[in-house]
C-alpha cells in the first residue's frame, strides 16, 4: 500500500463482515427460508472477517512503515446549523492497532465457533450475530467523529444483548442480557451528555475540531456552578466508559453475561466491547489531559475495580466466571493507567490482554467441551493428560495473565504498575497499592483455576449433576453428538482441530507480542499523533522512558522486582492450598465466614440494585403514575375540567329555563336593584 490510504479499501474493512452477517442472517435462518446450510454460512462470515483482517494488517504495515494516515469524511448525513453529522474514518497508529486486534480475535472466534456450536440449532444465527458485532466494533474504532463513535458504541451494545441472550429459552440468559442492556444504558446516558456538551460548546462533533478547541473549553465554567466545564465533560464521557468497560459500580452486568455461549465471552470480554471504553478515553486524551480532577476520578475507580473484582475471582467455581472476574480486574488495570495519563500503556495492555484473555476464554470453552459441558472446576482435575493442547495453551495464557517475565502480560502490566508509582495525582497511593496487591490476587485465582482443572485427582466422574440427561447450564437443550456429550461418565477428550487451532494461534502473540512491540508503542512514535500527554503536569511516561533499557533488560530486572515475587507467591499459595493441603481452603472459609459471605454475595451490589434501586424506581414510578397521571392529569386536568364545565353548564341551564315568567321576574328584579342603587347613590 502507498503512504496514502484508500477510502474504498478502508471501507471494505467494516463492510466485509457486515455483508457476511446480512447474508447469514437472512439466507441462513428461518427469516429468509433457510436457503443456505451451515457450511456456506460459516464460510461466508469467516471470509468476510478474514478480508477485514488482511486489509487491517496491510493498513497497520502502511501506517508503521510508511507513516500513512487517513482522516476524511466518507458520507455526510446532514447539517443542522453549523453542526455536521457525518460518517468518516480516522486511521492512525491507535486505530490501525485496534483494527488488527479486533479482526484477528474475531477471526479466531469465528473458526472456533465451528467446533463449539456444531450441535446448536441456532448455528447460522450465531455466525450472523458475531459478524455483525465485528462490523459494529470496527465502525467504533475507525470513526473520526462523535456521531459515528456513538453509533458503533450503541451497536455493539445491541448485538451484545442478542449474543448474551442467544439461548432465549433459558431464563438466566434472558435476565443476563436485560441486565447488561439496562446497566449500559446508565453509562450511555452520561456518555451522550458528554457528547452533547461538546457539540454545544465546541460546535462540532469531529475529533480534530473538538480537540483544537480544548484550550478554550478548559477556561469555561459549567453554567450555574464553579465546576470546570472540561471536568464535567470528561467525567460524563468516562461514565460511558464505566458502563461499557464494566467499572465499579457499573460492572455488575459482565459476570452474568457468561450465560451466553463461550465464543462470545472471548469476543465481547477480551478484545472488543469491554475495551471500547478504554479506547475512547485514550482517543480523547487531549481533553482528559486538561482536567486533573477527572483523571483522579478515573484513577480511583480503576483501582477499586482492579482490587475488589480480583477478590471475587478467588471464590468462583464456574470456570468461565473466574475468567470473567479476571477480565474485570484487568480492565481496572487499564483504567488506572488512563488515570495516570499513561494512555499508551493502557492501550498496550488492552492489546496484550486481548490475546491472552481470548486464549483463556476459548481454553475454558475447550475444557467445557472436553468434560461434556460441565463448567464447575470442582468436578474436573487431571485433564492435562487428556487434553494436552488445551493444557499447554491455557498454561501460556495464565503465565501471560499473571505477568511472568518475557510473556506479553509482563510488559504491559509492569508498565502500568510503574506508571502509577510515578503518578502524583490524588488517589495514586491507593491505586499503587491496589495494582500491586492485585498481582498476588491474580496469580492466586489464575493458578487455582489451572491446578483444579489440569492437575490433581480426576473428579469428572464425581459430578453430582452428571446424572441428568441434559447438559449443564452451558446449553439449554440436550444434543447428542459424536464427541460423546451425551455420556456424562465418558472420559475427557481433546477438542477438534477447529477449536484447538485458534488456541495455538492466540498463544503465540500471548508470548511474543509484548517483547516485540513495547519499544515502538510506549517509547517510540507509534502513537505520536494519536495520544497527547502534558509531560510537564503528568511526567509518568517520561520517567518510564528514562528507566527503560530494552525489553530483555526489563524482563531481567523484573525477576528482582516486587510484582514478580508477589505473582510467584500467589502461584505457590494456590499450589499448596489446592494440591498439597486441599482442606485448608475450607478451613479458611469457615474462619472468615462473614468475609466469605460478602464475597459470595458480590459485595451485595446485585442485592442493592434489585432491592433498593429497582424497587425504589418501581415505587417512584408507581407514585408518579398514581399521583401524577391518575390524580393530576386524569383526575384534575382531564376529569376535573369536564366536571367544572358540567357544573357551570348546570347553573347556566337553570338560568336559561325557557319560561317567560322566569325572564320577566329576572327583568323586574334587575330594574328594582338598579332603582335601589341609584336612590341610595343620590341619597
Amino acid at each position: 500500500m502507498s503512504a496514502t490510504l484508500s477510502a474504498s479499501t478502508l471501507l471494505a474493512v467494516p463492510l466485509a463482515p457486515l455483508v457476511g452477517a446480512v447474508l447469514a442472517g437472512v439466507l441462513g435462518t428461518q427469516f429468509g427460508g433457510n436457503r443456505i446450510g451451515r457450511r456456506i454460512t460459516h464460510s461466508m462470515t469467516i471470509l468476510g472477517v478474514a478480508i477485514a483482517f488482511i486489509i487491517s494488517a496491510m493498513t497497520l504495515q502502511s501506517v508503521v512503515m510508511d507513516g500513512a494516515r487517513f482522516n476524511a469524511t466518507i458520507y455526510e448525513w446532514m447539517t443542522v446549523g453549523g453542526l455536521k453529522m457525518e460518517v468518516g474514518f480516522l486511521v492512525d497508529g491507535l486505530t490501525a492497532m485496534m483494527m488488527c486486534v479486533v479482526t484477528f480475535v474475531s477471526l479466531m472466534v469465528h473458526i472456533y465457533t465451528i467446533g463449539y456450536m456444531e450441535e446448536d440449532a441456532g448455528y447460522n444465527r450465531f455466525f450472523a450475530y458475531i459478524s455483525l458485532f465485528t462490523f459494529s466494533m470496527l465502525m467504533l474504532v475507525m470513526s473520526n467523529n462523535m456521531l459515528q463513535l456513538f453509533f458503533g458504541w450503541e451497536a455493539v451494545g445491541l448485538v451484545s444483548y442478542l449474543l448474551i441472550g442467544f439461548w432465549y429459552n433459558k431464563p438466566t440468559a434472558i435476565f443476563a442480557n436485560m441486565k447488561a442492556f439496562l446497566v449500559n444504558r446508565v453509562g450511555d446516558f452520561g456518555f451522550i451528555l458528554g457528547i452533547g456538551l461538546l457539540a454545544a460548546y465546541a460546535g462540532s462533533l469531529n475529533y480534530g475540531e473538538v480537540f483544537a478547541q480544548g484550550g478554550a473549553l478548559a477556561k469555561l465554567s459549567f453554567p450555574g456552578t464553579e465546576w470546570m466545564l472540561i471536568t464535567v465533560i470528561c467525567i460524563c464521557l468516562f461514565i460511558g466508559a464505566m458502563g461499557k468497560s464494566a467499572q465499579f459500580p457499573l460492572h455488575v452486568w459482565l459476570p452474568d453475561s457468561m450465560e451466553g455461549p463461550t465464543p462470545i465471552s472471548a469476543l465481547i470480554h477480551a478484545a472488543t466491547m469491554v475495551t471500547a471504553g478504554i479506547f475512547m478515553v485514550a482517543r480523547m486524551s487531549p481533553l482528559f489531559e486538561l482536567s486533573d480532577t477527572a483523571l483522579s476520578f478515573i484513577l480511583v475507580i480503576g483501582a477499586i475495580t482492579a482490587l475488589f473484582m480480583g477478590f471475587l475471582g478467588i471464590i468462583q467455581n464456574d470456570i468461565k466466571r473466574v475468567v470473567a472476574y479476571s477480565t474485570l480486574s484487568q480492565l481496572g488495570y487499564m483504567t488506572v493507567a488512563l488515570g495516570a495519563s499513561a494512555y499508551s500503556v493502557a492501550v498496550f495492555h488492552l492489546m496484550t490482554h486481548a490475546f491472552f484473555k481470548a486464549l483463556l476464554f476459548l481454553g475454558a470453552g475447550s475444557v467445557i467441551i472436553g468434560v461434556h459441558h460441565n463448567q464447575d472446576m470442582r468436578w474436573m482435575g487431571g485433564l492435562r493428560k487428556y487434553m494436552p493442547i488445551t493444557w499447554i495453551t491455557s498454561l501460556i495464557g495464565s503465565l501471560a495473565l499473571i505477568g511472568t517475565p518475557l510473556f506479553a502480560g509482563f510488559y504491559s502490566k509492569d508498565s502500568i504498575i510503574e506508571a502509577v508509582h510515578e503518578s502524583h495525582l490524588f488517589g495514586s497511593g491507593f491505586a499503587y497499592f491496589s495494582v500491586l496487591a492485585g498481582v498476588f490476587i491474580t496469580a492466586f485465582y489464575s493458578f487455582r483455576m489451572y491446578f483444579l482443572v489440569f492437575h490433581g485427582k480426576e473428579r469428572y466422574d464425581q459430578n453430582p449433576d452428571a446424572h441428568h440427561d441434559h447438559h449443564s447450564d452451558e446449553e439449554p437443550e440436550a444434543h447428542h453428538d459424536a464427541h460423546g456429550h451425551h455420556d456424562a461418565h465418558a472420559k475427557p477428550h481433546e477438542s477438534p482441530w477447529v477449536v484447538w487451532v485458534p488456541l495455538v494461534a492466540l498463544a503465540i502473540p500471548s508470548v511474543v507480542i509484548g517483547f516485540m512491540t513495547i519499544q515502538p508503542m510506549l517509547y517510540g512514535e507509534f502513537f505520536k499523533d494519536s495520544i497527547f500527554i502534558d509531560a510537564v503536569k503528568h511526567p509518568a511516561m517520561r520517567e518510564l522512558e528514562e528507566a527503560f533499557h530494552g525489553p530483555l533488560a526489563m524482563a531481567l530486572h523484573g525477576l528482582t522486582a516486587a510484582p514478580f515475587w508477589l505473582a510467584l507467591a500467589g502461584v505457590v499459595a494456590a499450589w499448596y492450598m489446592y494440591m498439597i493441603n486441599p482442606a485448608l481452603p475450607a478451613a479458611i472459609k469457615r474462619a472468615f465466614g462473614p468475609i466469605d459471605r460478602l464475597l459470595e454475595n458480590k459485595y451485595y451490589m446485585d442485592w442493592f440494585n434489585e432491592n433498593v434501586i429497582a424497587r425504589g424506581t418501581r415505587a417512584l414510578g408507581t407514585g408518579l403514575w398514581r399521583g401524577g397521571d391518575q390524580a393530576v392529569i386524569d383526575g384534575a386536568l382531564v376529569n376535573g375540567s369536564w366536571k367544572v364545565i358540567g357544573r357551570l353548564a348546570g347553573v347556566a341551564r337553570w338560568l336559561q329555563s325557557g319560561y317567560i315568567y322566569h325572564y320577566a321576574f329576572a327583568m323586574l328584579m334587575g330594574v328594582f336593584i338598579l332603582m335601589t342603587y341609584f336612590v341610595w347613590l343620590n341619597g
